[in-house]
Parts: C-alpha cells; sequence; structure tokens
C-alpha cells in the first residue's frame, strides 16, 4: 500500500510540475477535466452523480473554466494567440477592455444560469429530489469548479510562474510539516469537535505545519527573488494559506462523516479519489490568489 501510495504520489506530484511550469491552455485544461470528476465525486456523497441537477453543472463547470482560460490565458505560444483570436470576436462586456482586467460578469452569469436551471428542474421534478441534495451541487459548483480554477488563475499572475507554487507549500508542504512535528511531538490531540473529524491530528502538528509552510515560502522568497520584501510577503501568504488549507482538509472530513464515506473516489491509487488529494487545495488556492493580487 506504501509503496503503491508513493508511486502515484510521485507520479502526480511530476504532472503537477510540469503543468504549472507551462501553464496556460494545458494547466486550464488539466483543471477543467479534474473538476468536473471532482464534482462527480461530491455528488455521489449524496447520490447525484448521473442526476440531471448534476449534469447541468458538470456543463457549467466546464464552461466557466473556458471563459476564465479566455479571459486569464497566462502567457506564451499557442495559448496568447487563440485567447487572443477569441477576443477580437466578443463584444468587450464579455473580455473587459484588457485581458490582465477582464470583466467577471459572463462568469456570474454561468453560476446563476447553473442556479435557475437546477432550481427548475428541482421543482420539475419534485419530489424525485431532496433539498439536501440540491444543495449540495449548487455548493459544489463554487466549492470545486471556482476554487480550483483559482490555480490556474494565480498562474496567470504577473508573477505567476512562482507564486502558483504557494498554493501547494500551504496545501503540501504544510500537511508534511505538520505530520512531522506531530510525529516527533504530538501530545495534545484537536480540541472540541475538531478531534472527532481528525482523531490522529494534533495541536502542535497543526501548529507546526503553519510555521514550516511559513519558513518554506520565505526561503523559496529568498531564492528566487532579489528583492528581500518578498520574504515576508511569501511568509505571510503561506502562514495564512496554511491554516485554510487546514480548514479545507478538514472540511473535507466532515463531509464524508456525515455520509459515512471513507474515500470519495479511487482514481489515484493509495490516494483516494480527486477530492481526497486536492481536498485543502481547494481552499488554499483562493486564498493565495487573492493575496498574492493584494501585494
Amino acid at each position: 500500500m506504501f509503496k503503491t501510495r508513493l508511486i502515484s504520489g510521485a507520479i502526480l506530484l511530476a504532472l503537477i510540475i510540469m503543468l504549472c511550469v507551462f501553464g496556460g491552455l494545458t494547466l486550464w485544461a488539466f483543471i477543467a477535466v479534474i473538476s468536473v470528476i471532482g464534482l462527480s465525486e461530491l455528488y455521489k456523497t449524496v447520490g447525484m452523480q448521473k442526476s440531471a441537477p448534476a449534469i447541468v453543472c458538470y456543463i457549467i463547470s466546464a464552461l466557466i473554466d473556458i471563459y476564465l482560460f479566455i479571459t486569464h490565458p497566462g502567457e506564451g505560444g499557442i495559448t496568447a494567440q487563440v485567447s487572443e483570436s477569441i477576443n477580437k470576436v466578443l463584444p468587450s462586456g464579455l473580455t473587459g477592455d484588457k485581458l490582465s482586467n477582464p470583466s467577471v460578469f459572463p462568469a456570474i452569469c454561468l453560476f446563476g444560469l447553473a442556479f435557475i436551471l437546477v432550481m427548475a428542474i428541482y421543482v420539475f421534478k419534485y419530489p424525485e429530489f431532496n433539498s439536501n441534495q440540491i444543495t449540495m451541487v449548487l455548493y459544489g459548483l463554487m466549492y470545486v469548479t471556482v476554487f480550483m480554477a483559482c490555480v490556474p488563475l494565480t498562474r496567470a499572475l504577473e508573477d505567476g510562474k512562482l507564486t502558483v507554487w504557494l498554493i501547494f507549500i500551504c496545501a503540501w508542504g504544510s500537511d508534511t510539516c505538520a505530520y512531522c512535528v506531530g510525529r516527533l511531538i504530538g501530545k495534545h490531540p484537536l480540541p472540541g469537535g475538531l478531534h472527532e473529524l481528525s482523531p490522529k491530528k494534533t495541536s502542535e502538528g497543526c501548529i507546526g505545519g503553519i510555521v514550516g509552510a511559513a519558513l518554506i515560502g520565505a526561503i523559496f522568497a529568498a531564492c528566487v527573488y532579489a528583492d528581500k520584501s518578498f520574504i515576508w510577503k511569501y511568509a505571510l501568504i503561506c502562514g495564512v494559506g496554511s491554516l485554510i488549507g487546514m480548514v479545507g482538509d478538514l472540511n473535507a472530513s466532515a463531509i464524508k462523516r456525515n455520509h459515512d464515506i471513507k474515500d470519495y473516489g479511487d482514481l489515484i491509487p493509495g490516494h483516494g479519489g480527486i477530492m481526497d488529494r486536492f481536498d485543502s487545495i481547494l481552499l488554499t488556492a483562493p486564498i493565495v490568489f487573492v493575496l498574492a493580487s493584494l501585494f
């Protein structure tokens, strides 16, 4: 089991590195595909993965990613050329005056369209679906599709080639640090209901994960930037992102416990499904995108 987990983890890491280095169309395509798979895994928890509301959201999810790719293509080669060609034939209100400052109105409209269509199906097919199922379907569109899109959105920022790695430092780097600190000196379980969600996690491990992510972020900045002000900026982003990533991890665990499942899927051998491996990424990506944009 450990060998399988190690091999599949190494392959996934190599794939992520390649996609983030190249960025653009390849990264957006990957994110669009795993977003739909992630939605399917999430919807399966409430028996909705093959339902009409789910199919609507799969389609809207793909359309949101296509639109965001057009307006945030990143740099280089065929990606920029394709995006610029499409922008020439679209009204300026759909793309914004500049690729770097696109309008988000169409994306909001797509989300609204999904909401209306899903509500219509709920009403006209009543009582086939219940409100908890419909809520999960709509929740997934924001939780999975929009938040996952923040990975290529971060890559498309001015310093995106470097900034995008903060997402993975916040999520997987923090997780590694938390595991090591927890194993070495962890004595106190997480307080309250958090212990029920994750009995093996400790308070010391969580603190170690936050501090470790901040240190990795600072070291990363020191290695790639001559401007030393990036050291504290990256340390802050990674520290905050690590904390938020833990919330994402526990949130995914809470959903699984609510529905009595061990893993969301089995797509990644030894790791589970997309939602099992990318649970913390879903919350670190938007926080890194926002903080990196502000700084």
